[in-house]
């Protein structure tokens, strides 16, 4: 890549990520009510959007294509164009629930695959110095994304015919793609796609090998920072005696305002404290935080408050676990797709399996047994692995900058 090609705005790269929000906007919130007003089985709709949700982990198996070939820049785009292509399908097939969810779970898989290259992307062609402003701008847009195809998605299919509002809300996940043009492109390696396939069990094992990789993959795969709670809250709403229609603005507004809110604050807090410290900082603060409520009257202000508190941790547990995954890529690394899907993929175990303990909470004790079970998991999970990382030798909480080594040597051109 040339020294003196200049680099746009952080924060336009940032909402280039707008693709895989806008997508999850579409399938997880739109697509439902979608579904039913076409009276389709609320356990249909369920599996439907589980099957959906689950093609996220996708991105490991296919990421090590992301980083040969072609540049990351080509596999973002034709990802995107994929995604495009296929939620045109879904919301053309309403009545065809087989083709619907054959579509809506390739689109996942499509949009994350497409992110993941973005993501070793940028790890290359962001500054170090600008990483943490990258991540919060990621985020945002995230956020931003989700919230925009969820406000607009069902109207445009109910005042439009089908196949035109198919048509926008197509091309409005593919539109973040017209940002790629202005930011440069390191070029691709020359191996072929089928090599990086046949190389990906040695190629995962040389990550596992890296420090770096394994101190991120116990952050991730610890319920630290999980805050599995915004899953669930929307279902509790009748146990704080709030109104279907609360539920929905305390949802909308919660998800969109408080993350913006913690997307801000995280490049700030970030600059007096390491991102790993920060991050078990924010699990113990978070898990104080949900503690708290159990002592609150069940009304409809506590679930307002309960919905604004734990986006907002929610918030910065992602803008950091991004900023995490930045780290641990470095500069320059052959892997950098491989690396951020497999790394980002992990993040989603904890959220999975902590869904399932909030659940059994619930059963047991109600909404102050769910609280319970996620802070009672969650804040002895942070000491234990702040104890743990205390304990390591050498920079356990800060990242060693000159531990990211080349797994192969690649060759990088503009």
């Amino acid at each position: 890549m040339k020294a003196n090609r200049r680099l746009p705005p952080v924060w336009l790269m940032g909402l280039s990520n707008s693709t895989v929000g806008l997508t999850a906007g579409i399938v997880f919130f739109v697509m439902p009510q979608l579904l039913a007003a076409e009276h389709v089985p609320e356990a249909r709709i369920a599996g439907i959007t589980a099957a959906a949700m689950a093609s996220n982990f996708w991105a490991v198996v296919f990421g090590p294509i992301l980083d040969v070939r072609f540049s990351r820049r080509w596999y973002a785009t034709v990802f995107a164009a994929v995604t495009f292509i296929l939620v045109f399908i879904a919301v053309t097939n309403l009545r065809h629930l087989v083709i619907l969810e054959f579509a809506l779970v390739l689109a996942v898989a499509a949009a994350g695959l497409s992110t993941a290259a973005l993501g070793g992307w940028l790890s290359v062609v962001c500054r170090d110095a600008e990483k943490n402003k990258l991540s919060a701008w990621m985020n945002i847009a995230l956020i931003c994304g989700t919230g925009i195809a969820s406000a607009t998605g069902g109207e445009l299919v109910r005042h439009l015919p089908v196949w035109i509002a198919a048509a926008f809300l197509g091309l409005l996940v593919f539109l973040p793609t017209s940002i790629f043009l202005i930011m440069p492109a390191p070029g691709p390696d020359r191996r072929l796609a089928g090599e990086s396939f046949a190389q990906f069990n040695r190629e995962v094992l040389a990550l596992l090998r890296r420090r770096e990789v394994l101190i991120a993959l116990l952050l991730f795969v610890f319920p630290c920072s999980s805050f599995a709670l915004t899953n669930i809250l929307g279902g509790l709403g009748a146990d704080f005696h709030a109104s279907p229609r609360m539920v929905s603005l305390a949802g909308g507004a919660g998800a969109f305002f408080p993350g913006l809110v913690g997307c801000m604050l995280f490049p700030i807090i970030a600059r007096g404290m390491p991102l790993r410290l920060l991050y078990l900082a924010n699990g113990i603060v978070g898990g104080l935080f949900t503690l708290s409520l159990i002592v609150l009257p069940h009304e409809p202000w506590t679930f307002v408050l309960a919905l604004l508190g734990e986006f907002l941790f929610q918030a910065g547990a992602y803008c950091i676990q991004l900023g995490i995954v930045f780290q641990t890529i470095g500069q320059n690394n052959p892997l950098a797709a491989t690396t951020f899907a497999f790394l980002t993929a992990a993040t989603n175990i904890p959220v999975t399996y902590m869904m399932v303990a909030d659940g059994r909470g619930y059963s047991t004790g109600g909404v102050a047994g769910s609280l319970a079970m996620d802070a009672g998991i969650g804040i002895p999970a942070c000491l234990l692995l702040g104890l743990l990382l205390y304990r390591l030798p050498g920079k356990a909480f800060g990242a060693d900058r000159s531990a990211v080594e080349p797994l192969n040597v690649l060759r990088q051109e503009d």
